[in-house]
């Protein structure tokens, strides 16, 4: 996967109007490619969101210790009081999603597997 891979997918993702944020994080918790949508401000700092990211690649591998049993994870999702947090794991990478509270969580993780599909 290249840059225009992450560009392109990215320009996608933000059609849809509840994304905060949607960024593309390697195997080790490092940011590859990602924004926050314009009007957003992040309420975490770098800091925090690195760690976040960390955490989620360590999550992302645990859980494809089950895969043989119950299938690879397709999308996992939490709702917040103030936000939605998505994950979609990739070969070797993972699509980290956050959106608006009020999202449809299967509508758009079902949008964002048509777009990681193409």
């Amino acid at each position: 996967m290249n840059d225009n891979f992450y560009q392109h997918r990215l320009d996608e993702i933000f059609q849809e109007n509840d994304i905060r944020f949607a960024g593309f994080i390697d195997s080790r918790g490092s940011l590859i490619k990602g924004k926050f949508r314009e009007d957003i401000v992040p309420f975490e700092t770098n800091t925090e969101q690195q760690k976040i990211f960390r955490e989620l690649a360590y999550r992302v591998a645990t859980r494809k210790n089950f895969d043989y049993s119950m299938g690879p994870v397709k999308y996992s999702a939490s709702r917040r009081e103030k936000l939605v947090m998505m994950s979609f794991p990739l070969k070797k990478n993972i699509l980290l999603i956050t959106t608006e509270p009020n999202v449809n969580i299967d509508r758009l993780a079902y949008k964002i597997l048509q777009i990681l599909e193409k």
